[in-house]
């Protein structure tokens, strides 16, 4: 088998790869450090081709696609994302867009490009790295909560499209609570609560994509919240979000 995983030069992309590996599963990895990316490739015990590129460029995923789209991949993994702290009027909108691109858009036209596919061949796995954050909407993290509701919603309907169509192709989200990553550096803030480790994160994601899972939630405690936040009001979780979010951001950028 092979795989290809986005945003792979560090956390969870990086464990992904690192247990993909100890699986016997070929892979390209792709990100924007080339340095990162060499360092990882010497380290693993299986074929990897590196690949370094932008794709928060939307010309640069179709250029991906081109690259290896004849490398008979079993595996897409769309894990590059980021995030931003901050109250929406505040935060630069560049960065937001560009946020919109890699979140959204690289995440839509590869799973597009790849899907189509692995259905010509009827196998495949797409992984596509949602959040917990996907089920909400995220009061000063706004853009980012977004982006994560759309990857989520998005693979839900493409579950069921596949499943009615009965399709050996099959899509997964993965939808973690905080994961110890560079996600705080980025973003310009930190987690209130410890995060679990991105090794832990990918077992579960990988395991659970294998198991043909629609939605993979990591921890129990995060199995739980998600699951009692229908029973608390919109308005409520709004409040709880924003406090919660307020208390995160990084008060020196």
């Amino acid at each position: 088998m092979k795989a290809l995983i986005t945003g792979a030069s560090s956390g969870i992309g990086m464990e992904m790869a690192k247990y993909l590996a100890s699986k016997n599963i070929d892979l390209i990895l792709v990100a924007r450090r080339e340095d990162r990316l060499k360092a990882l490739q010497q380290e693993l015990k299986v074929n990897v081709k590196i690949i370094s590129l932008d794709i928060s460029d939307v010309n640069n995923d179709y250029k991906l696609y081109e690259m290896t789209k004849n490398e008979n991949i079993d595996i897409l993994i769309n894990n590059a994302g980021f995030g931003l702290f901050g109250e929406f009027k505040d935060t630069s909108l560049d960065r937001e867009l560009e946020m919109i691109d890699l979140n959204i858009k690289a995440v839509h036209v590869l799973t597009k490009l790849y899907l189509n596919d692995f259905i010509k061949k009827d196998s495949g796995y797409i992984l596509n790295v949602a959040s917990s954050a996907g089920f909400l909407a995220g009061p000063k993290l706004s853009t980012y909560y977004a982006t994560k509701n759309y990857v989520l919603k998005l693979s839900e309907a493409i579950y069921e499209e596949l499943k009615m169509s009965k399709s050996n192709v099959h899509i997964s989200s993965l939808c973690p609570g905080p994961v110890e990553t560079e996600f705080n550096d980025v973003a310009h803030g930190s987690f209130v609560t410890k995060g679990v480790s991105p090794k832990y994160v990918a077992k579960c994601a990988i395991d659970g994509m294998f198991k043909k899972k629609m939605v993979i939630i990591p921890t129990m405690k995060m199995k739980l919240a998600i699951f009692f936040q229908r029973f608390i009001s919109t308005s409520a979780l709004l409040k709880y979000i924003y406090y919660y979010q307020s208390a995160k951001i990084d008060k020196t950028k």
